[in-house]
């Protein structure tokens, strides 16, 4: 199963992470319930009873089931630095840009004469600050993942496609079944 690219877009902000994320159950359970501002907010948004949460953070239950592991360590992740999150995000937006890797099919449509075919391509392309801004701004409002990976092709045919938009003209990309996408900050 590949990764959506709000998940890679979450994943790239965390390689700034300046520390670890608790370890243990009970440490990111204190911590989420912490965050939340009470055992009743951390167990909805883990799914799970208000007294599992209260038995983690005693330390009277050490060990998650499978699932609600990884459950326990996204809510934390997601929660984990918002201040070095934000600041990577900015820098991003703002100066640095961003890196797609991704293995897809592209698809494209152009002038007569021209080939259309779709085929799989593997592209490692800087995307500029604007491009950066954009796919933080519509995965911060909530954008599902077709419209995350059309900002995204968009950024490749403007970048890699078109060269800065200075050849292939009017050349609409289309980017379709996506076997690894990866983003880097």
């Amino acid at each position: 199963m590949v990764d959506s690219l709000g998940e890679s877009l979450d994943r790239a902000l965390e390689g700034a992470f300046t520390r670890r994320i608790p370890q243990s159950a009970q440490a990111q359970m204190k911590y989420l319930v912490k965050q939340l501002k009470g055992t009743k907010a951390a167990a909805q948004a883990l799914g799970i009873s208000q007294r599992t949460v209260e038995r983690y953070v005693s330390g009277k239950l050490k060990r998650p089931r499978k699932d609600l592991r990884g459950r326990l360590e996204s809510e934390v992740k997601k929660r984990w630095q918002p201040q070095i999150r934000a600041k990577a995000r900015k820098k991003a937006a703002s100066t640095d840009g961003l890196v797609v890797s991704t293995r897809a099919r592209f698809g494209f449509t152009a002038a007569a004469g021209t080939t259309d075919d779709a085929r799989i391509r593997d592209i490692t392309q800087a995307l500029p600050p604007q491009w950066a801004d954009r796919l933080f701004t519509a995965h911060e409002q909530g954008a599902n993942e077709q419209q995350l990976q059309q900002i995204a092709a968009d950024g490749l045919a403007q970048m890699y496609f078109r060269a800065n938009n200075s050849r292939a003209h009017g050349l609409g990309v289309e980017f379709t079944d996506v076997e690894r996408l990866d983003i880097e900050l």
